[in-house]
């Protein structure tokens, strides 16, 4: 137990699994999943997944980590149930999926930073180069990896602790000023209008499919980040608030990046917001424009300072996603920490190379697969994440809520989380997480599990 740390208080817990939790899916996917799903349809649709789904299973893997005090794996197997290891090793093996592209993404968030630091604004509209040119993204991503890998070597609370007291406030104070300059941006209200007057025709079966992914992909759940943070957890410590403030910073930043975003996006299309569900490219397509019209030298400060807003998200939670398979290591194979983590980070970032070659400079890794039924091909990078994101991640909820239920039993789950918390038995809390994790988790997560794996892979679609 050395080698594996602990943070020193509940601040420093929370900020961590909040950092985790915070990232590029907040900032860069969110917005473009809202403006892909029609705008504030998809916002409530996520908002109701992360409060009334993700909480309890979010309780329910801190709870797992607490108690035996191990790495996803091993801890389904020190309490007893050998055959769950498996659905340990699912959630790590999508941990080191989702961090070998994620990682890349970061590349470019990065990259971004250095050429508008340097005034080049015209990257915007050279993106599908930019992200073409393997030899200078792949640079970035190696120095991503390298500066994720010292952070985790340095331990819980050398590192990944005092990292996340750092990272964490200035990524609020840089997003909030940046929202304050896109409301005073032209067309501000159009922008605000489209994220949060809901318009329910457009809510679709794919759509809630792709709220639910972001919900789990930005809370990090299902991977088993918050069991490996969980573990490192001191006995005392009130897990629901824990995760309550977790969940609540979470949804706080991505909704504030839409009130960033968007304003910028009306401002661009004087108020049409076309191309606002544009996908994954629209933050680095779209925003470099909006920095260049504020001139050179306003335009090189707000542009670079986004940029590197953006580049301090991913960092919190490449920092939990490389710390899973870590603490897999240093528990199950012994492993000194420091060792771990550069073994780990050099395999994560060699699985990365095909999703660094899929987004054009490749022909085979650009077009890897045809699902069935689909009429184009799914680029490496896109497929990794249908597979480990959506398909993945959804599947760990549900059956970490049925493991909860119904393999350890919710008597001794509230034993678990009682500690901590002297008023837990006999609560509201209590008993909607209970219900959450035997019926509803369960029922809800199980359904869309299905329906997404068919429409995404068979072209299925059932409603």
């Amino acid at each position: 137990m050395s080698n594996r740390g602990s943070f020193s208080n509940k601040l420093g817990f929370i900020l961590a699994a909040a950092g985790s939790a915070v990232g590029l899916g907040n900032i860069w996917s969110f917005p473009f999943e809202v403006g892909a799903g029609g705008g504030a349809a998809f916002l409530l649709v996520y908002l109701f997944f992360c409060f009334i789904l993700c909480f309890p299973v979010m309780v329910t893997e801190i709870a797992i980590g607490r108690k035996t005090q191990l790495n996803p794996a091993g801890a389904y197997e020190a309490l007893g149930f050998k055959k769950w290891r498996i659905l340990g090793l699912l959630g790590i093996i999508s941990g080191v999926v989702i961090l070998s592209f994620y990682n890349v993404v970061a590349g470019w968030a990065f990259g971004y930073f250095i050429e508008l630091l340097s005034g080049h604004f015209e990257i915007g509209s050279q993106f599908s180069t930019f992200i073409k040119d393997v030899f200078k993204v792949g640079l970035y991503a190696m120095v991503f990896m390298f500066v994720t890998a010292f952070i985790v070597s340095k331990g819980v609370s050398g590192g990944i602790e005092r990292a996340s007291k750092i990272l964490m406030p200035t990524l609020i104070t840089m997003i909030l000023g940046l929202v304050f300059y896109s409301l005073t941006l032209d067309h501000a209200f159009e922008g605000i209008k489209f994220y949060l007057v809901p318009d329910f025709s457009e809510l679709t079966l794919s759509v809630m499919g792709n709220a639910m992914g972001q919900a789990f992909f930005s809370l990090s759940l299902g991977m088993g980040a918050l069991i490996t943070y969980g573990s490192y957890v001191g006995k005392n410590d009130n897990i629901v608030t824990s995760a309550a403030f977790i969940t609540l910073a979470d949804v706080g930043i991505a909704f504030i990046a839409g009130l960033m975003m968007f304003p910028m996006v009306a401002y661009l299309t004087d108020g049409t917001m076309e191309g606002a569900g544009q996908g994954a490219g629209l933050i680095f397509t779209v925003l470099p424009g909006a920095f260049e019209s504020l001139g050179p030298l306003l335009g090189v400060l707000i542009g670079s300072l986004f940029f590197l807003l953006l580049s301090f998200a991913a960092l919190t939670s490449t920092v939990s996603l490389l710390e899973v398979p870590v603490a897999y290591i240093v528990d199950e194979k012994k492993i000194k920490r420091n060792r771990a983590v550069w073994i780990m980070a050099t395999i994560i970032f060699v699985l990365g190379i095909p999703s660094l070659l899929s987004n054009g400079y490749s022909g085979f890794f650009s077009s890897f697969i045809t699902y069935v039924g689909a009429e184009n091909a799914t680029s490496f990078m896109d497929f990794a994440q249908n597979v480990a994101n959506d398909t993945f991640l959804p599947l760990g909820g549900c059956l970490i809520s049925i493991f909860a239920a119904y393999a350890w039993k919710t008597k001794n789950l509230n034993e678990e989380i009682a500690l901590g918390y002297p008023n837990y038995m006999g609560s509201f809390i209590q008993k909607y997480l209970n219900f959450a994790v035997t019926i509803l988790c369960p029922l809800v997560l199980g359904t869309m599990f299905l329906l997404t794996l068919l429409q995404t892979f068979f072209g299925v679609t059932l409603f």
